[in-house]
């Protein structure tokens, strides 16, 4: 199974997004930040983190996997919390790459950044869309659901301090393009779940928490979901055994109108 990247809107539906984008505060900000962020899901990524434990924060957390990244958004909040920086001296038309290196790994094509200014760890962004270079991130332009894609992803988070090549955090905020149709939408929105989910048991490294969850510094996957009683089954038959914490939050920056939420799940148990 592959997901396809988002299709361009009808001529109708382009005037109210293009109106409701030009009222949205986070849109203005976006625009408007010096960080220029490429899209507007990254402040969802920087509220959930800041408001949950500053998850991405924590110097023991070195090696993140963002699956279906493209434009980057969630790539670029990590890569500064990372402390992968532009440097002012480079050339900002290639966001800070003096060179770049695009290799052919397993039927992928991977864009490995060079001559970075210096960060920790390792941060691995997946997308069947090829993406501008990000300071700290490799570009994996691949489907994670294809054969050897988690070998893959292990041998690019591998270093001295991660031998294995597991992930501290998996993020995902995909979605599936909406067709009208309540029952498949919700189905689609399952099936991206259960596929990031398997995805995540060959991938997360082994953590545990407290009932506060005050030492989750890894072991954690963050996943988009939309709002059906489908999905809560999911939750409870699959998250819940799986995790020793799951969280549903709905951030401020998701639109009140969308049933868009995410579930925030700490302490990855290694059950597969």
């Amino acid at each position: 199974m592959s997901f396809r990247p988002t299709l361009p809107l009808h001529k109708k539906s382009s005037t109210a997004w293009l109106a409701r984008q030009s009222r949205d505060p986070f849109v203005k900000a976006r625009l408007s930040s010096p960080s220029s962020y490429r899209s507007r899901a990254a402040y969802k990524l920087i509220e959930l983190n800041d408001k949950w434990g500053h998850f991405l924060s924590r110097s023991s957390v070195r090696s993140v996997v963002d699956l279906g990244a493209a434009p980057g958004g969630w790539s670029q909040v990590v890569a500064e919390k990372f402390g992968w920086t532009l440097d002012a001296a480079d050339n900002t038309d290639d966001y800070g790459m003096r060179e770049e290196v695009k290799v052919q790994t397993r039927g992928s094509w991977s864009t490995e950044p060079m001559n970075k200014t210096a960060g920790r760890g390792k941060i691995v962004a997946l997308d069947l869309l090829p993406m501008v270079p990000i300071p700290g991130v490799q570009t994996l332009q691949m489907d994670f659901l294809a054969p050897g894609s988690a070998r893959v992803v292990r041998d690019a988070l591998k270093n001295s301090h991660n031998p294995e090549g597991t992930a501290d955090i998996v993020l995902s905020d995909m979605a599936a393009n909406f067709s009208g149709s309540k029952i498949r939408d919700s189905q689609m929105s399952l099936d991206i779940c259960h596929a990031v989910l398997d995805f995540a048991k060959g991938a997360l490294t082994v953590r545990t928490v407290d009932e506060r969850g005050k030492a989750s510094s890894g072991g954690i996957l963050l996943l988009k979901h939309f709002a059906h009683p489908l999905l809560q089954e999911f939750r409870k038959e699959h998250l819940e055994p799986n995790f020793h914490l799951v969280h549903y939050i709905k951030p401020e920056s998701s639109r009140a109108d969308s049933a868009e939420g995410y579930w925030l799940c700490r302490g990855w148990l290694g059950r597969t």
